[in-house]
Order: C-alpha cells, then structure tokens, then sequence
C-alpha cells in the first residue's frame, strides 16, 4: 500500500514512520515543507497546489497532518495552510484517484466543551458526560474551527452527489468527487513527542523550558490534564493502521485517545466500527519516568 504523509516531520508524522515505517506492506511518501533529517522527504509546500499534485499520483491513501496547530494562531495564520492547505490536499488526492483520505483532526473540534468544564473536569471524581462524534461541534479557536472545516470538506467530497434540482437551476449545483472512496477523521486529543510520550510528557516540557519546576500547581494541573487526553503513540499508529486496513467506512469521525479514565471522548464507536482498542491508560501514571 502506497501511503502519502503531508506535515510529516511533526510530531504525529514522526510516531507514524517510527511505528509504521518499517512494515512491509506499507510504502511510505514523507511531504513536508523541509527535508527530514533521518528519511528522505519530498519538499512540496500544501499551500500551492501546483507543487503537491504531482506527489499524488499512484498513491492508495493519503494521511494529511500539515496545519498551523497552535490554538493561539489568528485567522491569518491557520487560512493558508489549514483551510487552503486541507482544500488542496483532497482535491489532489480526488484528482489522482486516491481511495484512502485520513484526516487529522481535533479534540478542539469540540474544545469549548472542555472550557466549560475544565479545571474539575480532570479531577478523577469528576462524573463527566460524554462526548460522542455525533454531538455538534463547538470549536474553541480558529485552529479547532479549521479543523470543523476540514471534516465538513471532506464529507462534501465522500458524500456529495448530483442535486436533481441543478438541472432547473444553477444554484441547486453541488460539487461531486468520485475519489477518495473513505474519509476518515480522527479526532486527536494530546500527543507529545518520542522523549515526552507519557502523562506527565508537556509538565516536563514546560520544567526544560523555565515555565514552572516539577510539583508546582501549573505543573500538576497540566499533568491532570494529559492524563485524561493523552494518545500514545502506539495508540494512534494502531487506529492509523487500522483505518489503512479498513474497508468498510465512507465517512467517519472517530476519537484518537488512548483509555484513560479521566478521558470525556467516546471510544465505543472507534472500538465497533473499527476494532480500535487503545493498550494505554494516563491514569496509571503518578510520576513521570525515571
């Protein structure tokens, strides 16, 4: 299977090539903005179609990862790469005829939910409702709101048909796409690098970088946090492969985490549609690695 990756030097896109990258049935095409230090990368930037589309070609699935991510980023920042960017990225794959289109998508998709609840919301006595893929969006930022859009977007191109009223009228008109022939939107909660991939992974990013010292309260509630949204990186590679293998979904929007107890994100529909059993759990955690 021949897979291509956009925003692959990220951190999702370095957990995918180190779990993935060396199984047999997967040919992988790494796209990003810079050349990777450890693989060879193909240099293409998803703002300018002209320079993607040829990377298309006999491609059987597409994993678009590259976006602006920062939650803080104005509207300014997210346009060109996540909803020009995401724009592109599927047209392309429509116009070369790919059947696999995973997207990455958000826990921020739904992020006002967690603003309304948060800091009790990560308390383990917490009795939290339950967010479910089919519960209505509530984006908490532009970032989260690219996000929306993309998963809209890539409905319109799975779903989309021939409006009987177009011929009457032009206005009744609706963009169709024959490719690709499944859409995947994986809502990712909280990944971390490699060095950092365990509950207490951003509290001791933010000890490296001068933010807090380990034991402070910032730090603590950061950890909380993370060990109700945390993915691990074996989590999400097993849904990723799982989704590549799959062959059953149109369009779907499943939640990326891993089990946690603290977690408010449905697994029941990844686990049934999919057979998406994350091994991980933030709450086992009460310190981080030696």
């Amino acid at each position: 299977m021949r897979i291509l990756v956009t925003g692959a030097n990220g951190t999702v896109g370095s957990a995918i090539a180190n779990e993935l990258g060396d199984r047999e049935e997967y040919e992988f095409t790494w796209l990003d903005v810079e050349e990777h230090p450890e693989h060879e990368t193909v240099v293409a930037d998803v703002t300018d179609y002209d320079d993607i589309r040829p990377h298309f070609e006999d491609q059987d699935a597409v994993i678009h990862l590259a976006a602006v991510v920062d939650v803080a980023s104005d509207w300014d920042e997210v346009l060109n790469v996540n909803f020009v960017g995401t724009y592109n990225v599927l047209e392309a794959a429509a116009d070369a005829g790919v059947e696999d289109f995973l997207f990455a998508s958000s826990i921020h998709t739904v992020g006002l939910f967690e603003n309304d609840l948060a800091p009790e919301l990560y308390d383990p006595e917490f009795e939290r409702p339950v967010v479910h893929h089919t519960d209505p969006v509530r984006p908490d930022s532009f970032y989260g709101l690219s996000k929306v859009f993309g998963e809209g977007l890539g409905r319109l191109f799975i779903e989309g048909s021939v409006n009987p009223m177009s011929e009457a009228h032009p206005a009744f008109t609706t963009p169709t796409r024959e490719y690709p022939e499944r859409f995947y939107s994986l809502r990712i909660t909280s990944v971390r690098d490699a060095e950092h991939d365990h509950p207490y992974g951003l509290s001791e990013e933010g000890v490296e970088a001068g933010y807090w010292e380990r034991g402070d309260e910032d730090y603590e509630l950061i950890a909380d946090r993370l060990k109700c949204t945390w993915l691990s990186h074996r989590d999400l590679t097993q849904l990723v492969d799982l989704c590549l293998q799959d062959e059953s979904v149109d369009f779907d929007i499943f939640w990326a985490v891993s089990d946690n107890d603290g977690r408010w994100m449905d697994l029941e529909h990844g686990r049934a549609t999919l057979g998406f059993r994350p091994q991980d759990n933030g709450a086992e955690w009460d310190a981080p690695p030696e």
